[in-house]
């Protein structure tokens, strides 16, 4: 039976998608160039929060803090459906100086969101100084969540099909009537591009203005016997990720270099400088990679109904979000699908 929704691409807004989809009633096809979970969903840090919200433009504020409010419910559903633990904890977030203070303080105050001012021997003793402290900020483990959320997908009756590749659109008037991909044509009621960096790449000319490109960032993983600390730790743009298991995450870079997933001596040389100027005593990293975030203008991704083809969608552009704002990009996408009201303005992510 042809499916109703076909989604491409199978990161965690692929894949959020598809699951609220058949929790929905529909039936769902996701393809996956690749396979599922390997890209920059993959690959990211988990931090369910932009670094410091208050730099960052309201429209993007809005999904994130909606989408974290989703987060203990949705990750504690997900953990009992498939006995695959995220590893979601609320372990706080520690901004070490150079703060913007007063920035920080009105935006949180004006966002109801918690901000504490803290000495910051109190949490990483024989450091000095004062520091912020924002006690609800959480975390996800990436690679354990993307497993969680492609078994719920299966469990639900989505079908993933991996090492699939578009390589072109079929269209009849203002409809997509079919794709072409490396292993044969496909086809379904609607369409749903959530593609991450190669969703422009993808659509060709019918990405219209879409403004979607590959921005990669690399990251170190530590291992330590203890975690070093339980707060995510963040230093103007550097942030520390510890683990329960003494892994910790340091990144990242932000380097437009087109689709190129490589690794280099420069990243990793600036990256350890900052890190051992913080803990002298830290071993070797035990892994570097990089990733290709889905670069959008501000971060703001585009959520909803092409202007032109009545039947395609996008859920992409989530930059260095897509984790953290997948639950709501996802509940505005479903809400454009059936017509609902939506909880919050969406103007500014209509793909026009």
């Amino acid at each position: 039976m042809q499916s109703e929704f076909l989604i491409i691409g199978g990161g965690a807004v692929g894949l959020t998608s598809a699951q609220a989809l058949l929790r929905s009633g529909y039936k769902v096809t996701l393809l996956e160039r690749g396979t599922t979970g390997q890209e920059a969903s993959w690959a990211g840090g988990g931090i369910m929060s932009p670094l410091c919200s208050w730099d960052y433009a309201e429209s993007v504020t809005r999904l994130t803090q909606r989408s974290m409010g989703m987060f203990d419910d949705a990750m504690a559903s997900l953990h009992a459906a498939t006995g695959i633990d995220p590893e979601y904890l609320k372990s706080g977030m520690l901004l070490l100086p150079p703060c913007k203070n007063e920035l920080a303080t009105q935006w949180c105050t004006d966002h109801q969101v918690q901000l504490q001012a803290v000495l910051l021997n109190d949490y990483l003793p024989g450091l000095q100084g004062d520091g912020l402290l924002m006690p609800d900020i959480g975390q996800v483990r990436n690679p354990r969540l993307l497993a969680a959320l492609r078994q719920h997908v299966t469990m639900l009756g989505g079908v993933i099909l991996e090492h699939h590749e578009v390589q072109q659109f079929e269209m009849t008037g203002d409809r997509v009537t079919g794709l072409q991909t490396s292993q044969g044509r496909l086809c379904a009621d609607n369409y749903i591009v959530a593609a991450g960096a190669w969703s422009r790449t993808l659509l060709g000319e019918h990405a219209l203005s879409l403004d979607v490109r590959p921005i990669r960032g690399q990251i170190l993983l530590f291992k330590l016997d203890t975690p070093p600390f339980r707060q995510i730790l963040l230093q103007g743009n550097l942030y520390f990720i510890p683990r329960l298991d003494g892994h910790v995450l340091v990144g990242s870079t932000l380097e437009d270099v087109g689709f190129d997933k490589s690794t280099t001596a420069e990243a990793r040389i600036n990256l350890l400088q900052r890190v051992y100027a913080l803990f002298p005593d830290w071993p070797a990293p035990v892994k570097h990679w990089a990733g290709l975030r889905p670069g959008s203008t501000d971060n703001i991704p585009t959520i909803g109904r092409h202007p032109a083809l009545s039947n395609l969608y996008a859920n992409c552009g989530h930059f260095r979000y897509g984790v953290t704002m997948s639950l709501a990009c996802t509940e505005l996408l479903l809400n454009e699908i059936e017509n609902r009201p939506q909880p919050l303005n969406t103007d500014e992510y209509r793909w026009l």
